[in-house]
């Protein structure tokens, strides 16, 4: 009797916290969610620029076509549309930014957003963190891809022997194996979701919500995606670094690439300090086109080299049974129609994107409010295979 009353207890404790991280979230955001301005009542570090700055220069022949092109796509939702249309008008896009051959060839903002501006990216910041991982492999801090999580996290050896068979190259694939899901409606049926999603989002320990978590199938058998997974990747690299996050992507990334404006990175709290690698960065619109940018050039920004060429073919060898590949999205991974030149890109809610194409040389971002109209990916590739030089 005293264990069954025991095991109600601990389970009502830990409805009753995760239930707190819900009532957070509400506070913080209401029955919305997040919104890319959230960054501004979360904790949160900052990652440092470096005295610096690299700028776009503006293309001097600009492709008037753009303004005329229309969209013909009932699947995508762009049906007789512009370009601006296809972008702006139901999804609340906030601003876009194409890059050709270097040059800024299309700029827009809309409301008060700004070229300087910071907004969060969301899961977008899961790519980020890939770029991160492949920079810590270049240096030697993780040996491998295919070492066990448990060999940077060995608390969680105790908790259950899957873990020991879950590797780096498991997270950054999404084939954890975890029971965990990314669930944001809130309703009854999925309340221990919602509490999860929920306290990963708002709570302030995120490696004691790692060390309670289940295992829903071996690692390495399943895709799904899901938050928890590039949350844990994030922790195995600060601690094989030894650095905090923010700190890390400074030094490696943002200083480097000569960004324009400093980024943040939400963390759970200042005791744990534990960033949310997963959804937390914010950043400008141009900054994040830099990351792009360095994908473009198989890693090397202006003659230096910042991540290896081969963590770049790594990254973007995608094929259709893997589409979701080192936390980049190949376009093919929705269905998209596609031309002879794919592009790839990161994608985030609200439909926060950084699209790549290597064979027409473009990067193309979007920052919004909402996840309603045109597929904005969908939008980019069919530019993309549309585009006149």
């Amino acid at each position: 009797m005293k264990s069954f009353i025991k095991t109600i207890t601990v389970a009502l404790c830990a409805l009753f916290l995760s239930s707190c991280a819900i009532i957070r979230g509400y506070r913080a955001d209401g029955l919305n969610g997040p919104n890319i301005f959230s960054f501004e009542h979360c904790e949160h570090d900052t990652i440092a620029k470096g005295d610096q700055s690299f700028q776009f220069p503006v293309a001097t022949n600009k492709p008037e076509w753009l303004d005329t092109l229309h969209f013909y796509n009932e699947a995508q939702r762009c049906v007789n549309m512009t370009f601006e249309e296809a972008i702006k008008d139901a999804s609340k896009t906030q601003g876009v930014l194409i890059i050709h051959n270097d040059s800024i060839v299309y700029e827009k903002y809309w409301g008060d957003f700004s070229a300087n501006r910071l907004a969060t990216i969301f899961s977008v910041s899961k790519s980020i963190t890939s770029l991160l991982c492949g920079i810590a492999v270049d240096e030697g801090y993780i040996e491998s891809i295919d070492d066990p999580v448990t060999k940077y996290l060995p608390e969680l050896k105790k908790e259950d022997p899957r873990w020991e068979r879950l590797t780096i190259r498991h997270l950054l694939n999404m084939e954890s194996g975890l029971d965990f899901d990314d669930e944001y409606e809130f309703n009854i049926k999925e309340l221990k979701t919602v509490n999860a999603i929920a306290r990963l989002n708002y709570g302030h320990n995120i490696m004691g919500q790692i060390k309670g978590l289940k295992f829903r199938c071996e690692p390495g058998t399943e895709f799904r995606y899901e938050s928890m997974t590039t949350a844990i990747l994030g922790v195995v690299i600060e601690r094989a670094t030894g650095i905090h996050y923010a700190d890390y992507l400074s030094e490696k990334v943002w200083k480097p690439l000569q960004m324009e404006s400093v980024a943040l990175i939400n963390i759970d709290s200042r005791k744990h300090h534990v960033a949310h690698a997963f959804g937390g960065i914010t950043c400008t619109l141009k900054d994040l086109a830099k990351i792009g940018r360095l994908y473009l050039n198989l890693g090397v920004w202006n003659g230096k080299r910042i991540v290896s060429e081969e963590w770049i073919h790594l990254t973007t060898d995608f094929n259709p049974k893997l589409c979701y590949h080192y936390s980049w999205y190949d376009v093919r991974y929705e269905n998209f129609r596609t031309g002879p030149y794919p592009g790839f890109y990161a994608l985030g809610i609200c439909n926060q994107v950084l699209y790549v194409n290597p064979y027409k040389n473009l990067i193309m971002v979007r920052i919004g409010l909402s996840n309603n109209g045109p597929v904005i990916p969908a939008v980019f590739e069919t530019l993309s295979n549309r585009w006149i030089e």
